[in-house]
């Protein structure tokens, strides 16, 4: 079963406690709403007391002035009440939308410390729903829920006393019913979880549908599978979900309706012995109103309290998994003795490297290398050879399992993350820009660069040129990921972000795969301009993009099987060689 799932505890402690934490802020605010809130319940509870009065000493008594005072007394009521309730749900929902902020503020840092291992297991889509669906729900426990399961108690037991005070046989008479209603909520409380599991289970497959198909449409489109496709999320999916929400309704439907007949009956329980006790003249008729006006008053706070049980196992639920997430430690992260990297000069050493991503299958087996400052080495090899994870390493991506990757002489696990990867720039195969304009993405590794550098680091990759045909330039919105944009141009624009921040170490991860052999050329001397007084890592399939390479490195299988110029390692006739032959030129 899929964590999205599970409803959770109806109460779980533990959740509760690291939960209000986030309200310690606020507690001059919370004390204020609660106060406020007793003084709406007690204006709610005085009202019936008020009517019992104005009929017995008012009207039966035919005495004006005191119609008229308690009159005034139940509107002044009705007032301060109006006034309190606004004031508390002004405070609480402020309480409510500030603590909703911390908590994803916390977990949007988290997530920007996590390292990729954990991105590369965790679904981007269970992240946004904790950040969005799961942080929601909590709202409700740490303002309403906790303030209106104190409200309704405080009622309840305010009804209860009130009754009793009046008439404690007749209040007995009352409560005959509450046998019946423990039964009905205890049978809703059970079907409602299981009901409710179900809808969510449903929704989670609508929602993995959507996603799957929109991320998909191109596929989609390619095979003419929209028909078929609408048909099973129209017939299957989709209508399951139509059936887990109307089984969920049929329950309320049933539920609440109940409790109205069962306070119906216990009016009716009233009105049959109360009446009789009047015409005895045991009991008023101002407080026989009273007492239907209580009892109309009492199944509400019953009603509440079994609404919030489904919604407090969803919130249980909601904060164990943000709880959950927030406790991953980073894999990655700053020793207590780390340094701050002086400004970098290039060096890169591969001592004796050992690395795997899940400790079983070996990507990297005893790697050692050597890059001078200013240096710069392709990697070639086969799919799964490796050479995408060295890069990783030399950025601390991924920390290696044995030996050492040092840079400028010291093991990165000793340099500052920040400094360290604030001297580098990758340029990757698949380029990606955010939402902005292009000078906003050109920027983004140096927010500090004016406008004029912008543009300087466009005009030495040649991508100038594209920008000044574009609507507005430098100016022009670039759609998410880029969508408006040619693989090509995406990429122009990568290599000018990683020329304006002036890294010391430059990594290329298959920069030209994916576009035109006329991209290409441009491409190709963008690199040029940024290859100098650099040390430069490339990671290519197309032989012109490591031709010219100081050094070409070969992998296969995770090591090291050859080193040399192009024209060493071809004359060679070894593994570069076949590869040349089999088609690596192209």
């Amino acid at each position: 079963m899929s964590e999205d799932e599970i409803l959770g505890k109806a109460y779980d402690a533990r959740i509760t406690r690291r939960l209000l934490a986030f309200l310690k802020p606020y507690v001059p605010q919370v004390v204020v709403g609660t106060v406020l809130m007793l003084v709406v319940s007690a204006c709610s509870l005085a009202g019936p007391y008020i009517v019992r009065l104005a009929i017995d000493r008012g009207i039966i008594a035919r005495d004006m002035r005191a119609l008229a005072a308690l009159a005034a007394a139940f509107a002044g009521t009705r007032f301060v009440m109006w006034g309190s309730r606004y004031a508390q749900i002004q405070i609480i929902a402020r309480v409510g939308q500030r603590v909703i902020l911390h908590i994803r503020t916390l977990l949007f840092a988290h997530l920007q410390r996590l390292s990729l291992r954990f991105f590369s297991h965790y679904a981007v889509g269970r992240l946004i729903s904790r950040l969005t669906s799961d942080v929601h729900v909590l709202q409700d426990l740490v303002t309403w829920s906790v303030l209106g399961t104190v409200n309704d108690l405080f009622v309840l037991f305010g009804i209860v006393a009130v009754m009793f005070g009046m008439n404690a046989r007749l209040a007995m008479m009352t409560f005959l019913v509450l046998p019946v209603m423990a039964l009905m909520t205890a049978f809703w409380q059970k079907e409602a979880r299981q009901r409710y599991r179900a809808v969510r289970r449903a929704i989670a497959a609508v929602n993995a549908n959507l996603q799957e198909n929109i991320s998909g449409v191109r596929v989609v489109q390619a095979f003419t599978r929209e028909a078929r496709n609408l048909r099973t999320f129209a017939e299957e999916i989709n209508w399951n979900n139509l059936v887990a929400n109307l089984r969920a309704e049929r329950l309320t439907a049933l539920f609440f309706p109940a409790v109205d007949f069962v306070s119906m009956a216990a009016t009716a329980i009233v009105v049959w012995f109360g009446g009789q006790m009047v015409l005895r003249g045991t009991l008023t008729a101002g407080e026989l109103v009273a007492f239907i006006l209580y009892i109309d008053r009492f199944f509400e706070p019953i009603r509440d309290l079994s609404q919030r049980y489904n919604t407090l196992q969803a919130t249980m639920a909601a904060g164990e998994r943000i709880f959950e997430l927030l406790d991953t430690p980073p894999d990655i992260a700053d020793p207590p003795d780390a340094v701050d990297m002086p400004p970098m000069r290039g060096e890169v050493e591969f001592d004796h490297v050992h690395f795997s991503y899940d400790d079983r299958t070996v990507v990297l087996d005893d790697v050692t290398l050597h890059i001078a400052p200013g240096q710069t080495v392709a990697f070639v090899g086969a799919t799964g050879a490796g050479k995408t994870s060295l890069i990783k390493l030399i950025g601390r991506f991924y920390d290696v399992d044995a030996g050492a990757i040092r840079v400028d002489g010291l093991d990165v696990r000793r340099w500052r993350l920040s400094s360290l990867r604030g001297q580098m720039s990758m340029v990757l195969q698949e380029p990606f820009l955010f939402t902005g304009t292009i000078r906003e993405n050109i920027r983004y590794g140096r927010l500090d660069a004016t406008d004029a550098e912008v543009e300087a680091a466009a005009r030495a990759v040649g991508a100038d040129a594209f920008i000044a045909r574009l609507p507005d330039g430098f100016g022009t919105w670039v759609e998410e990921r880029g969508a408006n944009l040619s693989m090509g141009q995406r990429q122009l624009i990568s290599f000018a972000r990683a020329l304006l921040a002036d890294p010391k170490i430059l990594i290329l991860d298959e920069a030209t795969s994916s576009v035109d052999t006329q991209t290409e050329r441009v491409i190709q001397e963008a690199m040029r301009v940024l290859r100098q007084g650099r040390t430069t890592i490339i990671v290519a399939h197309r032989l012109s993009t490591v031709v010219h390479a100081d050094r070409i490195v070969v992998l296969e299988a995770g090591r090291v099987v050859e080193e040399g110029t192009h024209a060493e390692l071809l004359a060679h006739g070894g593994v570069y060689a076949r590869l040349y032959e089999m088609g690596f030129a192209e």
